[in-house]
């Protein structure tokens, strides 16, 4: 059995095993826009607007989630069944929009396309399998990606835990290392 490893392991990785890197391509895809762009100030004030709303957007859903233990249906929860997700792609957006570089928005979507759907795809079997009856109804009530007008249980109300944004995904620390990120590319408007 020959070995994998170098670019033959990378590309299988990337065919078969793609969400091992979504993350670290959206942390590259930020400091690029970040670092080459070269901001115009209305596309830097929309997309700046963007990324704070996808960074709170982040925020308040890790704030809720309970990662393996419960299906999480409160909160941002109430309107989309991925509002990390909402949250990713709000912001990616903004930093593609902010950096005014006319490619960005075409790589952002093209990253978006190759990675977001198989990774709905895999969190959707995950919580299926995990929460069955449950999940198939909220599924049925709750759209993936575009938030509802309503809640999903009305009147239903869940607390919101920085702690627990810290502890289960660092949030907090995400959220501050994307602002930096966001301020570097400021920093061109003033050349």
């Amino acid at each position: 059995m020959p070995m994998s490893f170098g670019l033959q392991k990378f590309f299988d990785d990337i065919r078969f095993h793609r969400e091992r890197f979504r993350q670290f391509l959206g942390i590259c895809l930020v400091i690029l826009f970040s670092v080459a762009g070269k901001p115009e100030k209305l596309l830097f004030s929309v997309g700046s607007v963007l990324v704070i709303l996808g960074v709170a957007a982040r925020m308040w859903a890790s704030g809720h989630i309970k990662k393996n233990k419960a299906l999480a249906i409160d909160g941002p929860y109430f309107y989309v069944r991925h509002p990390l997700y909402v949250g990713n792609l709000t912001l990616g957006f903004g930093f593609a929009l902010a950096s005014s570089l006319w490619w960005s928005i075409p790589l952002f979507i093209l990253m978006v396309l190759l990675f977001y759907p198989p990774a709905i795809r895999r969190e959707d079997e995950k919580l299926n399998r995990m929460f069955k009856e449950d999940w198939e109804k909220w599924r049925k009530e709750t759209r993936a990606l575009i938030p509802r007008f309503t809640p999903y249980q009305p009147g239903q109300r869940g607390g919101w835990s920085f702690r627990q944004s810290l502890r289960q995904n660092g949030e907090p620390i995400i959220a501050l290392f994307l602002l930096f990120w966001l301020y570097i590319l400021s920093t061109g408007l003033l050349q």
